[in-house]
């Protein structure tokens, strides 16, 4: 195939042209090293400094202080289900509370559940997941180990819009939605993204951790699912996933550079976002929203037909002119459009005009 398609994929998910046509062009030889990045030691001073830079770019589009570590690590989102409670919900008295907005945090609480007291403080499951709910809907426990939310759920299509605050200890999984728009890290006791929907290719966990929280990890865990050991070893406790923390650091610093910083990539991903939701709102006896308004994903909008040869029809005309990977999950059905950062605007332009045009002659 000759042309690249508009991939709305889920996850992996679309990367930025300039970033591939760097990794295609230093693919065999990493510049100032004689061998691909992949050849390189994680201990070598090249890589490392490929590694600390990712860190630093991190650190600066998300204004994380120094009150917080960043960890590279592997497994991706469904380790740190795991991994998580482990760590902060051991040897503590309270529960850890959970708030279900979709599949994602339906997982992450069945894992947690195998490792302490664990309460659903908010499950919105009767609704198939179509809603997030208002920080005063969530009674959050003085006592709760941490309280855990799925800022984006890929699934469902329904994403929280703004920073909670909490005096317990918040941890987010960002899988999904990490560097759209600018964050306050400091409401948050953990943060924590897999990188293949919107940072980077599979293979690397970004573990954003204050360091107050690193005191509840045991000893006793085993080695590589205590935060401590990765903090400690600067994300070398064990080879890094190093292809991939490279990419990471392309992506990061074409969003600074190229982009202009999180303000610049949350404005355009609320524009890109409006094609679609616009399309779908002109023509609702047509598309049917999976998410109620208030709580519609920037990231991966949702939405089904009045029945399956309308579905089926859309589908075959949208890979006709290259829109690629638009098949909504199997518990939502119809379309899922993930619209992560690197989906140019020129694809959820076409989406949106695909979406006019068929409604014009199958309505």
């Amino acid at each position: 195939m000759e042309k690249r398609l508009f991939n709305f994929s889920s996850g992996p998910a679309v990367l930025p042209v300039p970033v591939l046509e760097r990794i295609r062009d230093e693919m065999l030889c990493l510049p100032g090293c004689g061998a691909s990045v992949m050849e390189l030691s994680h201990r070598s001073k090249q890589f490392m400094a490929i590694q600390e830079a990712a860190k630093q770019r991190l650190i600066r589009l998300l204004n994380i202080t120094s009150d917080y570590d960043v960890l590279f690590l592997q497994g991706g989102a469904r380790l740190q289900f795991s991994m998580i409670p482990m760590n902060l919900l051991r040897g503590q008295t309270g529960p850890a509370q959970y708030v279900l907005t979709g599949s994602w945090g339906k997982y992450a609480i069945g894992e947690a559940k195998k490792e302490g007291k664990v309460e659903a403080i908010y499950d919105s499951s009767a609704t198939n997941y179509d809603r997030v709910p208002t920080e005063t809907e969530l009674k959050i426990s003085s006592d709760a180990a941490y309280v855990h939310i799925t800022s984006n759920e890929t699934i469902q299509g329904v994403q929280f819009q703004h920073d909670f605050s909490s005096t317990t200890p918040l941890v987010c999984d960002c899988s999904s939605d990490i560097l759209h728009r600018p964050i306050d890290v400091s409401k948050y006791g953990l943060i924590y993204a897999c990188a293949q929907k919107n940072a980077g290719p599979a293979g690397v966990t970004v573990v954003i951790i204050r360091k107050d929280l690193l005191a509840r990890s045991s000893d006793e865990l085993p080695g590589y699912l205590n935060f401590n050991n990765h903090s400690k070893e600067d994300s070398m406790w064990n080879t890094p996933p190093t292809f991939a923390v490279y990419v990471l650091g392309l992506v990061t610093e074409w969003v600074e550079k190229t982009i202009g910083g999180l303000a610049a990539m949350y404005k355009l991903n609320q524009e890109k976002a409006k094609w679609v939701y616009d399309a779908i709102d002109r023509h609702p006896e047509m598309y049917l929203a999976h998410a109620q308004k208030q709580s519609r994903s920037l990231m991966n909008a949702t939405f089904r037909f009045p029945n399956e040869v309308l579905e089926k029809a859309f589908l075959t005309n949208a890979q006709a002119i290259g829109l690629d990977s638009l098949k909504g999950h199997r518990s939502v059905g119809g379309i899922r459009a993930s619209i992560y950062n690197a989906m140019p605007m020129a694809g959820v332009q076409s989406l949106a005009q695909l979406m006019d045009d068929f409604a014009s002659k199958n309505s």
